[in-house]
């Protein structure tokens, strides 16, 4: 005997809710959930963080590390478009999940709750689906304002965590296809778009479990819903993307964490971490300072700053943008090629990847690893001055690395120790 599903009356009533509705939402967030997703992706190839012990940091290795590749360095401003999208899309599509959750939220209480070993597996995707999709954007929108209440790294957190919604988002896709394309069929979009809240009436009822069997009257139209999320999409662009974007829309972007810049001069541009967040103190950073590069059969060269600076110096305009979505306009730097300092211990041709080390005391990412194609493109650089001014202390005086295409957090600054075909301190590749 077929069981049907019974919409309890309660507080669920709203005559707007309905397989169309839904449908909608859905097919908002089945056009961009994979975008943010190879987005993510693709920032991971870019970043290549310690995903142990699933994945490490070679490419074809790791459970979910078969997609990993030599991020690559042309073009200079890929990284800064890849995530300006990846994490401006993220918050647009916060109302239309919202709007998605509310939808069908009554599923929740329909009555009997399982009907089946199927419809059990279903409501099993379901709970993925939504707590995967809460998960993934909740720990985001934190990454964007530098707030990481949960616990341990944000970046396996959210790695993992993408899979599992991605996953479960497939999953919900292949079950739920066939029923939203005939929901989005069975009215017609332009219609609902010019009725008013005087004309709108509750869908049919159907086995959707989404249509209340006791409909209230309605407080708005699906036009004015649909309006108001379009408008809250709208809304969180404008304070979001100028963070991206630059120009004129950076002063718009309200949700972006504020306190990035330093002021004005030729350092007047976002930062992330202060010199007084790295705990960097004066004596770390004067004339006693000096840059240890270690390179091939353990040799190693020490450089004070006054030696850096008559070794041959270059340029390049290049952006810096950081995992949290915001970007600088492009920069001039000026400084050391990296691959110059590769051939001071050793590697006169065909240098490897870099593992450099930060003086810095406080915060996280006091060390990064740098691919050879990295070291090799002549734009990559120990950056000493910006903007034909020496660095300050919060840009990472007295030097810095800068490279084309690479993340933010890549860029180390308050440089110490380079060590040329390492990729963990005191290792070698």
């Amino acid at each position: 005997m077929k069981i049907s599903a019974r919409l309890p009356s309660g507080p669920w009533r709203s005559p707007l809710r309905g397989p169309w509705l839904t449908s909608v939402f859905g097919l908002v967030l089945l056009i961009g959930i994979p975008v943010l997703f190879l987005t993510g992706l693709l920032s991971y190839a870019a970043y290549n963080p310690d995903l142990s012990p699933v994945n490490d940091k070679t490419p074809d290795k790791g459970l979910l590390g078969f997609y990993l590749f030599s991020w690559p360095t042309r073009p200079y401003w890929l990284y800064r478009v890849n995530q300006g999208v990846h994490v401006t899309l993220g918050i647009v599509l916060v109302p239309v999940l919202l709007a998605k959750l509310w939808s069908v939220v009554p599923k929740l209480f329909t009555l009997p709750p399982v009907r089946s070993v199927g419809h059990a597996l279903d409501r099993l995707s379901l709970l993925l689906l939504v707590g995967g999709g809460i998960f993934e954007f909740l720990t985001g929108i934190l990454n964007v304002q530098l707030d990481y209440i949960f616990p341990g790294s944000f970046y396996p957190l959210h790695f993992y965590g993408a899979w599992v919604f991605f996953g479960a988002v497939t999953a919900h896709v292949a079950l739920r296809l066939g029923r939203t394309w005939r929901a989005l069929r069975g009215r017609n979009v332009w219609a609902e778009l010019r009725t008013s809240r005087t004309g709108t009436r509750p869908e049919p009822p159907d086995d959707s479990g989404l249509v209340s069997t006791h409909p209230a009257a309605p407080t708005m139209s699906r036009r004015g819903a649909l309006g108001m999320v379009g408008l809250g999409s709208l809304a969180l662009f404008v304070v979001t993307a100028g963070q991206s974007l630059g120009g004129p829309l950076r002063r718009t972007a309200l949700l972006a964490p504020h306190g990035r810049s330093p002021g004005g001069g030729p350092g007047g541009f976002p930062v992330n971490k202060t010199a007084g967040y790295a705990r960097i103190r004066a004596r770390d950073v004067d004339d006693s300072w000096q840059l240890v590069v270690g390179g091939r059969d353990g040799a190693r060269v020490t450089l004070s700053l006054d030696q850096l600076r008559r070794l041959p110096q270059h340029g390049a305009g290049l952006p810096i943008a950081c995992v949290e979505g915001w970007s600088t306009e492009n920069q001039h730097w000026e400084g050391v090629r990296l691959a110059d300092l590769a051939g001071l211990v050793g590697y006169d041709t065909d240098p490897p990847g870099v593992f450099v080390e930060s003086i810095q005391r406080g915060g996280a990412f006091r060390a990064a690893a740098l691919r050879d194609n990295q070291v090799r493109d002549p734009r990559s650089l120990l950056a000493l001055r910006v903007n034909g001014a020496v660095l300050t202390p919060d840009h990472g005086y007295p030097a810095r690395i800068i490279v084309p295409n690479a993340p933010g957090v890549l860029n180390t600054k308050w440089v110490g120790r380079l060590t040329f075909g390492a990729t963990t301190a005191g290792g070698h590749a």
